[in-house]
C-alpha cells in the first residue's frame, strides 16, 4: 500500500503519519518495523535494501521518504515501477513538500496510492507565479502578484522571470508563440503608459491563466 503526504503543514502530516503507523503497527513494535529515510541522503541501493526488509513480529513494515521531490532519477523510475506492484506487507509513505500537476513521478503514482493533501505556503516569487498561471488558478497567481509588487518588485523583473521560466520548460513552439505575444504586449503597455504596471500585469496574468485552461 502506497500512500502520498503531499503539502507543508508539517504538524498536521506528522500526525497522519503516526494514524498509518497505528492503524498497521502495534506500538511495541513500531520502532522495529518501520524506517524513515530523507531522500537527499539516500542512495537508491538504501532504498531497495529498506524495501526489501522483511516485517518483524508483524503483518507490515512502514517505510516513510520524506522531501519524495529530491529523489533522483534512478530512484523515482525504480519506485515509479515499485509502487504498481508493492508487496502487501509494506506500507510506503512518500512526504512531498509540493504538488505538481506536471512531475511525471506524481502522476505515476497516483491510480495506485491514496493521496492526502495539506496546506501548502506559496513563496512570493515569479516562478512560483509562473506555476500558478499554468495550473490555470488566476486567483492564487493575482495574489501572488500583489504580493511581489507590495515587496517591490519590479515589473520588469516579473515579466522577465515568467518569460525565462517559460523558456525552461521546454513547450510546444505555439505555446511558446502566444505567450511571448500577450508578455510584448503587456510590455509594451507598461512602457507606452497605456496601463499602470499593475493593471498591465493583471491583465496579462488573466488572459495566461484562461489560456492554460483552455484545450491545447
Amino acid at each position: 500500500m502506497v500512500y502520498l503526504l503531499i503539502g507543508q503543514d508539517i504538524q498536521a502530516k506528522e500526525i497522519q503519519l503516526q494514524k498509518i503507523k497505528q492503524e498497521f503497527l502495534p506500538k511495541e513494535l513500531q520502532d522495529f518495523n518501520s524506517d524513515t529515510l530523507y531522500a537527499k541522503d539516500t542512495a537508491l541501493k538504501e532504498i531497495q535494501e529498506r524495501l526489501a526488509s522483511l516485517p518483524l513480529k508483524n503483518a507490515k513494515r512502514v517505510v516513510v521518504i520524506k522531501d519524495a521531490q529530491s529523489l533522483d532519477d534512478a530512484s523515482r523510475d525504480f519506485l515509479g515501477a515499485y509502487c504498481k506492484k508493492a508487496p502487501k506487507e509494506l506500507i510506503l509513505v512518500l512526504d512531498f513538500e509540493h504538488y505538481d500537476h506536471k512531475n511525471r513521478f506524481i502522476k505515476d503514482l497516483q491510480g495506485c496510492a491514496t493521496i492526502t493533501r495539506f496546506r501548502e505556503t506559496v513563496n512570493p516569487d515569479a516562478f512560483s507565479l509562473a506555476r500558478q498561471i499554468e495550473s490555470g488558478k488566476a486567483d492564487a497567481a493575482l495574489r501572488l502578484l500583489n504580493q511581489l509588487l507590495n515587496n517591490g518588485e519590479a515589473p520588469e523583473r516579473i515579466l522577465g522571470a515568467l518569460r525565462f521560466a517559460w523558456e525552461r520548460q521546454n513547450m510546444g513552439s505555439k505555446d511558446s508563440r502566444r505567450r511571448l505575444k500577450l508578455l510584448l504586449a503587456c510590455d509594451i503597455e507598461i512602457k507606452t503608459g497605456r496601463l499602470k504596471p499593475a493593471y498591465a500585469l493583471e491583465k496579462l496574468i488573466v488572459s495566461l491563466c484562461c489560456f492554460a485552461q483552455s484545450p491545447r
